[in-house]
């Protein structure tokens, strides 16, 4: 193939992006399906989700591509089209914006039973950031609760788009999916790019291959790229020489070049993803290799941080094993060792989210036949110390006393949710609860009520979700994003059992909650740790204030069963010898405390 033939006008690079359960993998299915890349033999439900997990929660959890070809009826040719997949969770948002910058166009679902929800809207502005074309389509319109009307009304005034251009399809059965591929050819522009400027490639995603190593997932901006050059990624020094290059289709098929507009990947022996990262740019070294990254790179954070431990202490090498061999395939996951008294050695791991603590969590209990507890999750707080030095604190156990903090902030975020209006009452209390602060409340067209609110991260991880859909009946969608660090009062809250403080319980919250939640967390230990042979005091202590406390009352054995008779005194001294018993087992009895007990800190909100 020549250099300089310019495909470019037959290209097509398109995402699919929806709100979660509006059926984006099913349309992804159909389109290969018809393309033909699939058939009946290698045909399966989500295609482009590749774990098994994936396909058990229904959700997209890597970012896939596929590229297959469309002969156009009316003018001839034949066009690339090149599918790049997205995750489908707001954890991975950075991910997802990544994987639009490769693309010059998109397919914005809208479920036809359900309408516009929170994602669709956060996705849709991803998509306008992104300056890309959008097409909307109507799906599952072969159900009978769908109202491809009420939809075609929501698109043009809750969406602001052209409803004229909607297509109403149904992914499932295949209903009018021939007449998106006209449409992408139609209304998705052509790549842009220089075709004979300084190579540069967006590494949108990569993966860990056992045999080839970090597989970086490319989208070509200018130039070309052909196997045996030498290449650098801008946000690092280090070389890499490529050894194979090529597009996907299902399967790697392999190319001697990857020119201006295309997209596939790059094998260079690369050791690690964590040195592919997301949103770098590609290019050749040397004089010839491009001197401006591409915009919009930036490092990924951790929000969320927990304790992670083997059950058995034991495992500890095979969980270090594990979670290095996960980190390969997984470049966000973020750890470093970590004792604790109550569950000995562990790590202390950083994650994007929630969804993506309970992905890990299950992946190495999966893969790798660990048994582990995970601690309570818990947010990065900004502290200033008295000598004016900035800290971040993700772990309760490095807490410092009061009187070294000078000041304490703590990550807020920009929480969007989408509710009919018989809810709205029930969801503001919730968010104010929550200490939510409203920007904005704005009123849709289709009965729908969009709540814009300022919220402390801490508080939408402690079983805010749930509340969320508890309250509203299931009808409610939440987004939200980061916004920044703002001055709170915090405090950190001990928990002592038998006398003996808990660092894995222990937990930092608003000094306006903190009896309330100790409280609770006293009261919730109670019910889950065992009754043993001695009294076990439960205690919350912000410093060396007790702020509640319950007992667990001792088994008792009846030793006074066999006095069937005789004078009191005989019974009154059996039970004082149970008494000292009982004292000397208390002083030197440890308390065994279940696994649930220490997930019994994200129970404490719903009472």
């Amino acid at each position: 193939m020549s250099q300089s033939i310019d495909k470019r006008p037959w290209i097509r690079n398109f995402s699919i992006i929806a709100h979660i359960d509006h059926g984006k993998s099913t349309l992804a299915d159909r389109l290969l399906e018809l393309a033909e890349v699939t058939n009946q033999r290698t045909r399966k439900d989500q295609i482009l989700d590749s774990m098994d997990i994936e396909r058990e929660r229904g959700i997209t959890i890597k970012s896939n591509s596929a590229s297959f070809h469309y002969h156009h009826p009316d003018d001839g040719h034949e066009y690339i089209f090149n599918l790049i997949d997205t995750p489908g969770h707001v954890d991975f948002s950075y991910e997802v914006s990544r994987s639009l910058a490769a693309c010059e166009g998109v397919l914005l679902l809208v479920d036809a039973t359900q309408g516009v929800e929170a994602q669709t809207l956060a996705n849709l502005y991803l998509a306008m950031e992104n300056d890309l074309a959008i097409i909307p389509i109507i799906n599952k319109i072969d159900l009978p609760a769908a109202d491809v009307p009420r939809c075609l009304e929501l698109i043009e005034i809750s969406l602001g788009l052209d409803s004229s251009l909607a297509i109403p399809i149904s992914a499932k059965t295949g209903e009018n999916v021939t007449a998106i591929h006209k449409s992408i050819v139609e209304h998705i522009p052509a790549p842009g790019g220089q075709l004979d400027g300084p190579p540069r490639a967006l590494v949108y995603d990569s993966y860990y291959d056992s045999y080839a190593g970090a597989v970086m997932k490319v989208r070509v901006y200018d130039g070309h790229f052909k196997k045996g050059q030498t290449v650098r990624l801008m946000s690092q020094e280090n070389e890499y020489q490529i050894t194979d290059l090529g597009i996907t289709s299902l399967q790697h098929i392999s190319q001697p070049i990857l020119s201006s507009g295309e997209v596939g990947y790059v094998i260079a022996g690369i050791k690690s993803v964590s040195e592919t990262r997301v949103g770098d740019t590609l290019t050749i070294a040397g004089v010839r290799g491009a001197t401006e990254a591409l915009p919009g790179y930036q490092e990924v954070k951790p929000m969320v941080f927990a304790g992670l431990f083997p059950v058995n202490g034991e495992d500890y090498e095979n969980l270090k094993d594990a979670i290095q061999k996960l980190k390969l395939n997984d470049a966000a996951l973020v750890f470093e060792p970590e004792s604790s008294p109550a569950l000995g050695f562990g790590f202390r791991v950083g994650y994007l989210g929630l969804l993506h603590m309970e992905i890990v969590a299950e992946r190495l209990e999966r893969e790798f036949e660990l048994d582990l507890i995970s601690t309570a999750p818990s947010v990065s707080y900004l502290i200033q110390t008295a000598q004016k030095k900035e800290e971040y604190i993700d772990n309760p156990s490095k807490w410092p006393a009061a009187n070294l903090i000078e000041s304490m902030q703590e990550p807020y975020v920009k929480a969007t949710v989408m509710t009919p209006q018989q809810y709205m009452g029930n969801i503001i209390s919730l968010l104010q609860e929550k200490r939510g602060e409203q920007e904005n409340i704005l009123y849709l067209e289709d009965g729908k009520v969009q709540l814009l609110y300022q919220m402390p991260l801490a508080e939408l991880i402690f079983e805010f979700y749930d509340k969320l859909k508890s309250v509203s009946r299931g009808y409610a969608s939440l987004d939200y994003e980061l916004s920044g660090y703002r001055q709170s009062k915090l405090v950190k809250v001990d928990i002592l059992v038998n006398d003996e403080k808990v660092d894995a319980l222990a937990l930092i919250t608003h000094s306006t909650n903190s009896e309330h939640r100790g409280r609770l967390l006293v009261e919730s230990l109670k019910r889950l740790i065992p009754r043993h042979q001695f009294r076990i005091p439960l205690q919350a202590a912000i410093g060396a204030k007790i702020i509640a406390r319950e007992n667990i009352s001792a088994l008792r054995k009846n030793v006074t069963a066999k006095c069937y008779g005789g004078d009191i005194s005989r019974k009154r001294k059996l039970l004082e010898k149970q008494k000292e018993g009982k004292k000397r087992m208390k002083s030197i009895g440890n308390v065994d405390i279940p696994q649930e007990a220490f997930l019994a800190i994200l129970k404490t909100d719903e009472k």
